[in-house]
């Protein structure tokens, strides 16, 4: 299917940049206020992160790949929601490094962010079972792919059950910071509730209308340089479309709402592969884990594999600098990217 022409390359680093930039602008208001909402609603920070920056900050990356898939080119269509979650990932070793009274993973002890990393583990599994039995479809659709919002439900319907009724906890140190919601101000100056939804709600606008710069974007890169399209979907446009997930993080690390920025990562990272259902359902050549070829192993399997990382850091928490997992996500990554660039050659 054709929607239009490719864009030259010129306009399309313009497109990219202005993505960039508007993603960054809005990356911090996003924190401040769900910050607020996890305080004001009673619903916590991990899950205020997962809900409602994860969704929010997933909206880039839903414009970009559909519209590789509506434009007929699987292998950028599933590179990108994969290649989110890897990128995103990467993005908590960026924030250890930036939080220097401990480990981030040790300070920021949750539950909730362990189960939603099991959860995204049990959702990257479902596109593997896609790859090995690529003709097995409804309609046009992977049985695999429909199951992934279903999955992701109950992955969500499970975190509020943990928080409500935890079975165990986290031993608390002197540098564990605990999610207790702040003091609601009700003076004049505070905002309404109200307000902060609509605040939430334009913001989740403004950056989602940057999905469509990005995947004309990435397209037209493609187009002029010939790199290969799982490459260009796992690291330019990914890199670009993962940036409010940074951006959230960061800002997240510096007002204390630790547990609020790995939630954010976790839940973006679940609400992505929501992205890999989307990508399949919009291809309508077929499945399109037919055409992705092997790259989509690739990406699959070591974003899985960064996901246990993390999870394992999760749950073993070192208290000092940088633990193991702050190096080997990284190193995991950049391996996936090598993976690529050796393929393609």
């Amino acid at each position: 299917m054709d929607n239009g022409p490719v864009w030259p390359l010129l306009p399309s680093v313009v497109a990219l940049a202005v993505a960039l930039v508007v993603i960054a602008i809005a990356g911090k208001a996003l924190a401040v206020t769900a910050d607020t909402l996890a305080d004001r609603t009673g619903m916590g920070e991990a899950v205020a992160g997962a809900l409602l920056l994860g969704a929010v900050t997933s909206l880039p990356g839903i414009g970009t790949t559909v519209l590789g898939a509506v434009e007929g080119n699987a292998e950028f269509a599933i590179a990108n929601p994969i290649g989110g979650i890897a990128v995103q990932t990467v993005w908590l070793a960026i924030a250890d490094l930036l939080y220097r009274r401990s480990n981030i993973e040790h300070a920021a002890a949750s539950l909730e962010n362990i189960m939603q990393a099991l959860v995204l583990v049990a959702l990257l599994c479902l596109p593997v079972v896609a790859y090995a039995t690529p003709t097995l479809t409804l309609g046009w659709v992977h049985p695999g792919s429909l199951l992934i919002p279903v999955f992701y439900l109950y992955g969500l319907y499970l975190v509020r059950r943990l928080r409500e009724n935890p079975m165990w906890r986290a031993e608390q140190t002197p540098d564990t910071h605990q999610d207790v919601p702040d003091e609601p101000d009700s003076g004049a100056g505070a905002p309404r509730l109200s307000r902060l939804w609509l605040r939430l709600a334009g913001l989740a606008v403004l950056v989602g209308c940057t999905g469509y710069l990005i995947g004309q974007g990435g397209l037209g890169v493609i187009e002029a340089t010939g790199l290969p399209s799982g490459f260009v979907g796992f690291t330019i446009t990914t890199a670009i479309t993962s940036l409010p997930e940074l951006v959230t993080l960061i800002a997240a690390v510096r007002i204390g709402a630790l547990t609020l920025g790995i939630g954010n990562v976790l839940g973006g990272n679940a609400f992505d592969s929501l992205m890999i259902f989307l990508a399949d359902a919009t291809y309508r050549p077929g499945s399109v884990y037919s055409d992705a070829a092997s790259a989509g192993l690739v990406l699959t399997g070591a974003t899985s594999l960064l996901t246990a990382t993390l999870a394992a850091g999760l749950i073993l928490r070192e208290r000092r600098g940088v633990g193991f997992e702050g190096v080997a996500i990284p190193l995991i990554y950049l391996a996936a990217v090598a993976l690529l660039l050796i393929r393609a050659t």
